[in-house]
């Protein structure tokens, strides 16, 4: 793992981690994320299990320590 803000793609999720967190989790930053603001994305990750639903395919199951 780089580090908070370095792109990487969560392979739980499939966020693309640009950075953004609590304090402008309802901006929509486009981007790597698209149309999603990370507070979508966390709706969409307990409704789908994905934070974007077109990226189920690309998801896994959590393991017990990343829950």
């Amino acid at each position: 793992m780089k580090g908070r803000g370095m792109f990487e793609i969560c392979p739980v999720c499939f966020w693309e981690d640009d950075g953004q967190d609590d304090h402008d989790a309802d901006v929509v930053r486009g981007g790597p994320n698209r149309t999603l603001s990370l507070a979508d994305a966390r709706r969409n990750y307990l409704a789908v299990g994905a934070a974007d639903p077109v990226d189920l395919p690309h998801v896994r199951v959590a393991t017990s320590d990343e829950i």
